[in-house]
């Protein structure tokens, strides 16, 4: 009887055992659902610190995981084999996850700090009301160039990449939107277009910008100029805020006919398991402080108009960074366009990029 005893305890321990060692391998990979937040985010885009900090007086762990592109991001979430507590997608894909329902609609009984956010960025045309996202950073598409090789004159409109100096000279990003959107600036069409007429005019402009095409990359733009090994590229304004702090010689430029105003929010996927460790991190992002903190570390513009108090004036000042009202009249958010017209842009796009070749 005390052998039967002995065995029943002993499995038991092994029981006990096995199932806390499967709950510390939870809260470790971020399965568990209370302990962890689990964060799916665009690379180096927030302040490790801040996850340091939000983790030590909320208790959490944090499970930070990335992604380099929005379709990425929505491919995942979609197939819902994972689920995050919060992510960071664009203005247009933002559109898209409310229409799929991939995103909570937001409870502002359990949000603190919303009053921070400047109102020109609430209520826009993706999330009107924000009934399902919350602000984080916006910025601008446009040009960086060096003035060692680039006169500053020389360079304040789209249509100045054309300029024959720069033949195989621009550093162009890998994106259908903003490279057809180039094109589409230039001419004084939407960004937005679904006109097949100006679609194809734009293609058409854009082909004879490729000879100053010196190759079409994404995050390498930055190592790029930093390096002074080519004199102009195509970048968003926080890469460009990068660029600039490393080599005094580059600067930013918005161009004058127009480009694109976007915004990352914050959402919280329709499958999350730590719901109130969600709004925890939504309302730390919210403090003024916190927020500050963030955008002088990743260097894009913040929403936070409590914030932008506690932010060096060289930063607030600059109007490539931070806009007036004026030259945002002139920007253009990006519309989801539907699946047919984005793959219209698509494959626009990559017949651009085979006639460069």
């Amino acid at each position: 009887m005390k052998k039967l005893q002995s065995l029943i305890i002993g499995i038991l321990l092994i029981i006990l055992v096995a199932f806390l060692g499967v709950k510390q391998l939870e809260r470790s990979t971020g399965m568990a659902g209370a302990q962890v937040v689990n964060i799916y985010n665009w690379g180096d885009y927030i302040d490790p610190e801040l996850l340091k900090d939000f983790e030590k007086e909320f208790g959490y762990k944090v499970n930070y995981e990335t992604f380099d592109s929005n379709e990425g991001m929505f491919t995942k979430l979609s197939q819902g084999g994972t689920s995050y507590d919060i992510t960071i997608p664009s203005e247009y894909m933002i559109e898209k996850m409310i229409e799929e329902k991939l995103v909570q609609p937001l409870d502002y009984s359990r949000l603190e700090g919303m009053e921070n956010i400047d109102p020109r960025f609430l209520d826009m045309s993706f999330d009107p009301g924000n009934h399902y996202s919350v602000p984080y950073f916006w910025g601008t598409l446009g040009i960086v160039y060096n003035d060692k090789f680039i006169e500053e004159d020389a360079m304040r409109k789209w249509s100045d990449l054309w300029d024959p100096s720069l033949e195989n000279s621009v550093m162009m990003i890998d994106g259908a939107r903003e490279v057809i959107g180039i094109g589409l600036n230039t001419l004084g069409y939407s960004l937005n277009s679904t006109d097949d007429a100006e679609l194809n005019e734009a293609v058409t402009l854009l082909r004879d910008l490729m000879p100053n095409v010196k190759a079409l990359v994404a995050d390498e733009i930055k190592m790029y100029m930093i390096n002074e090994e080519t004199p102009v590229a195509i970048t968003f304004s926080g890469e460009a805020a990068d660029m600039m702090y490393e080599n005094e010689h580059i600067h930013y430029v918005i161009p004058e006919e127009g480009s694109n105003l976007w915004f990352d929010n914050i959402v919280i996927p329709h499958n999350a398991k730590n719901v109130q460790g969600a709004y925890d991190f939504i309302n730390f992002m919210l403090r003024p402080e916190v927020a500050a903190q963030n955008a002088e570390y990743i260097g894009y513009s913040t929403p936070n108009q409590a914030a932008m108090a506690l932010l060096p004036p060289e930063i607030t000042e600059d109007e490539q960074f931070y806009p007036n009202d004026e030259l945002i009249a002139r920007l253009e958010v990006y519309e989801n366009l539907g699946p047919e017209y984005i793959s219209i842009y698509n494959d626009l796009f990559l017949e651009l990029k085979m006639y460069r070749q």
